[in-house]
C-alpha cells in the first residue's frame, strides 16, 4: 500500500511540473478574445473608430455615403465618401475612396430587400491589419460605423459579449 501511495504522489508531482509547461504553448496559439464592441482603424487615414463585432451578421459592413458604380479597365469598381468622426481626436474626417467590387449582396431587412457592393478595405484591431470584404452602407442612424461580421471574425478571434474596448489599435502603417 504504503509503494502505491508514493507511486501516485509522484505522478501528481510530474504532472504539476510538467502540465504548466504543455498549456502555456496551447494558450500561446489560442485565438484573442475581444469585446463585442471594440476600438479600430480604418485605412488609408487610421480614422478611430467603434467597431461592433457582430456574431449575428454573415458581412462585415461600413459606413460610405455617395455610392456611384464605375468600370475601369473593363472591371466593376465603386467610388464612395467616407465621412468618420474619429473617436480619439473628435474630428471629422471625409475621404473619397475608390475600390474594385469584390460582389454584390442581398439584403433584407424591415424596408425590404436591396442591393449593395462589397469592396476590400484594410482595418487595424488590436495590432494586425485585417484586409477583408466590407458591404458600403450608409450607416449615419447607425450607433457603430463598422460591423464586422463572421466571415471576418473568424480571421479575428473570439468575441466575449461581456466585454467592450479590450484593446486598443496599434498597427503601424
Amino acid at each position: 500500500m504504503l509503494r502505491s501511495t508514493s507511486r501516485l504522489a509522484k505522478a501528481r508531482g510530474l504532472v504539476a511540473l510538467l502540465l504548466p509547461a504543455c498549456i502555456a504553448p496551447a494558450m500561446a496559439d489560442s485565438p484573442q478574445v475581444f469585446g463585442w464592441v471594440e476600438e479600430g482603424l480604418i485605412f488609408p487615414e487610421k480614422v478611430a473608430v467603434k467597431f461592433k463585432l457582430d456574431t449575428g451578421a454573415l458581412t462585415s459592413s461600413m459606413h460610405a455615403e455617395n455610392i456611384d458604380r464605375f468600370e475601369k479597365d473593363g472591371d466593376d469598381w465603386v467610388r464612395f465618401t467616407l465621412e468618420l468622426k474619429d473617436i480619439d481626436t473628435d474630428k471629422k474626417i471625409e475621404k473619397r475612396l475608390e475600390r474594385e467590387l469584390v460582389r454584390d449582396i442581398k439584403v433584407r431587412g424591415a424596408g425590404g430587400a436591396e442591393s449593395r457592393p462589397v469592396v476590400r478595405m484594410k482595418v487595424c484591431l488590436g495590432d494586425k491589419i485585417y484586409e477583408e470584404q466590407f458591404s458600403l452602407n450608409d450607416r449615419d442612424k447607425m450607433n457603430y460605423p463598422v460591423l464586422v461580421g463572421r466571415r471576418t471574425l473568424k480571421n479575428i478571434g473570439l468575441v466575449d459579449s461581456s466585454k467592450t474596448f479590450t484593446v486598443e489599435p496599434n498597427c503601424p502603417e
